[in-house]
């Protein structure tokens, strides 16, 4: 029997287009003699679709999509698609295998995760009876996502004593650096082993605000090895024939697994963030970005960045050096936009930052000396600027900032934190500098010396970042403790940081929560991000 696990990217809400993706390539898989095709979590719906979910006409509308599906899927094939359904007012995460115009298996998620990213137990009723049916003799099961997550957990424990010859999982499970080689990989072998039973798995791929699903859809002998696995962010179809069939249409096919080696870790988080920044772009309806580039690192690598994801003739950059701008990052921005071959502009700032000055001069004084308030108000010329350019020209901003300085409070809220997608939001300061190495590495990018050069945000004289900060190095590693890892001060001591720097690290992100709290979305790379997985109080005075 062969199968087609259909790795397919659908947008929330999209409910016909995401129904028309099931159905064509339901068909491109049939007459590619596929009899067992799959698709992945909440493929009607998209994934997740959060408080869409408790709209009893979501489900509704949802439920006529799998009606076409029941009149125009091959019937020959068992299709097995993830969706929302409602009985009695309740919703459940369910998955219905289709075959000869009817509806033959229905199965509800037993195991909802609510933790992280997820919050399923607000939206969804647990399912409590396995799914288990035959199909060409076979003796099939279906999973859902996290029910294959705990090898000991209730789903797999209702399945133990089935003598099962194939494991059905249906994902949506989101990207973050390391995860598939570090966790799912592993889990899912053991969830394999524990069965002893064939385990096709089948992932979402595509951007969904925040969250990236990179695919890797793959398939596990009964003894937890991997024997076939599809490529990572993008669409695509793993066809996997265990041995020859004797189907109709189907002789003398033999096994030919394909296994999509995992992509380098760079290239990972790269591919990620570039198809992150697409979907985005591309699923809420934008034609053109825009960034402003200052000839420093974070831009470059978000300008870089968005070329790749977009094509150049989608991405235009501005540049606005004030008095404080040195020749160096403004040449560099001027260089950078010419080998990206890009539309650019500049708009100098020092005039309409002079005009300030004079104005706000008569509220605090002419002998004031320049200090924070004058370094925000530049960032906050710039920000008006370029949402100017925005809203005449329909184009999404891109900010620029990484998870260090949003981490730390170090940048400007309502002046360089104003846009609409913060591409780079969850990336370390440290991996910036890595990124932007390895992507002049495939081909020039950028000039060598916006990655040579001392990080410096140039709002005042020979300003530094490690004027204000400690040194990206030293400050990166105990973020990720203290952020991601949720290390408590005496913890992070007695691992050897610096105390007087773990007090000054913790004091400035709690103080900082206001500010992330009104930042742009961005794409989720690490384990625990800002935007979904770290729900802190603004108000909160605990410091430990």
């Amino acid at each position: 029997m062969k199968t087609a696990l259909v790795q397919m990217n659908p947008t929330v809400g999209a409910l016909a287009a995401n129904t028309d993706l099931i159905i064509s390539n339901a068909w491109k898989a049939f007459k590619e003699d596929a009899r067992l095709i799959v698709f992945p979590e909440l493929a009607i719906a998209g994934y997740p679709p959060e408080d869409l979910i408790l709209k009893d006409h979501f489900c509704n509308d949802c439920a006529l999509q799998v009606q076409r599906l029941r009149e125009e899927l091959p019937t020959e094939a068992y299709v097995v698609v993830g969706t929302p359904t409602s009985k009695d007012r309740k919703k459940y995460n369910s998955a219905l295998v289709f075959h000869g115009s009817e509806i033959v298996g229905e199965y509800h998620k037993i195991l909802l995760p609510n933790y992280g990213v997820f919050d399923e137990k607000r939206l969804f009723e647990a399912g409590t009876e396995p799914l288990i049916f035959d199909i060409y003799g076979r003796k099939a099961a279906v999973h859902i996502c996290e029910d294959s997550w705990e090898p000991n957990g209730a789903a797999v424990q209702t399945l133990e004593s089935q003598n099962l010859d194939l494991l059905i999982n249906l994902s949506a499970s989101p990207y973050h650096r390391g995860k598939l080689i570090n966790h799912r990989i592993d889990v899912l072998a053991q969830t394999a082993k524990k069965l002893n039973t064939t385990l096709l798995y089948c992932n979402m791929v595509g951007g969904q605000d925040e969250l990236v699903f990179d695919g890797a859809s793959m398939v596990f002998a009964p003894n937890g090895s991997r024997i076939a696995r599809a490529k990572q962010f993008t669409e695509d179809i793993l066809y996997y024939v265990p041995q020859a069939s004797s189907l109709p249409g189907t002789a003398g096919l033999s096994p030919a697994p394909r296994k999509e080696h995992p992509l380098p870790d760079l290239e990972e988080v790269y591919e990620a963030l570039k198809l992150g920044l697409k979907d985005y772009v591309n699923k809420i309806g934008f034609k053109r970005v825009v960034v402003a580039l200052s000839g420093g690192i974070d831009s470059a690598l978000v300008l870089a960045i968005a070329v790749d994801a977009l094509g150049k003739d989608r991405v235009a950059a501005v540049t606005m050096p004030s008095q404080y701008s040195s020749s160096g990052t403004l040449g560099d921005s001027h260089k950078m936009a010419e080998m990206l071959d890009i539309e650019f502009h500049e708009v100098p700032i020092k005039g309409l930052y002079d005009q300030f000055d004079r104005e706000l001069s008569k509220v605090w004084g002419s002998d004031k000396k320049p200090g924070l308030a004058e370094e925000n108000l530049q960032a906050r010329i710039r920000g008006n600027l370029i949402m100017a350019l925005s809203n005449e020209y329909g184009w999404l901003v891109l900010t620029t900032g990484n998870k260090s300085e949003m981490a730390m409070g170090y940048c400007t809220i309502y002046g360089d934190m104003a846009g609409g997608f913060a591409v780079i939001k969850d990336v370390p300061k440290t991996l910036v500098f890595d990124l932007c190495r390895w992507r002049n590495e495939q081909s020039p990018a950028m000039p060598q010396s916006i990655i040579d050069r001392p990080p410096s945000a140039e709002l005042r004289p020979d300003q530094k970042d490690s004027d204000s900060l400690p040194p990206y190095e030293v400050l990166d590693p105990i973020l990720e403790d203290y952020v991601e890892n949720d290390m408590g001060i005496q913890s992070l001591i007695a691992k050897g940081y610096d105390e007087a720097i773990v007090r000054r690290v913790v004091h400035a992100v709690e103080l900082s929560e206001y500010k992330r709290r009104q930042s742009p979305p961005g794409v989720k790379i690490t384990p625990k991000s800002f935007d979904r997985d770290r729900r802190m109080p603004i108000t909160n005075r605990y410091r430990n």
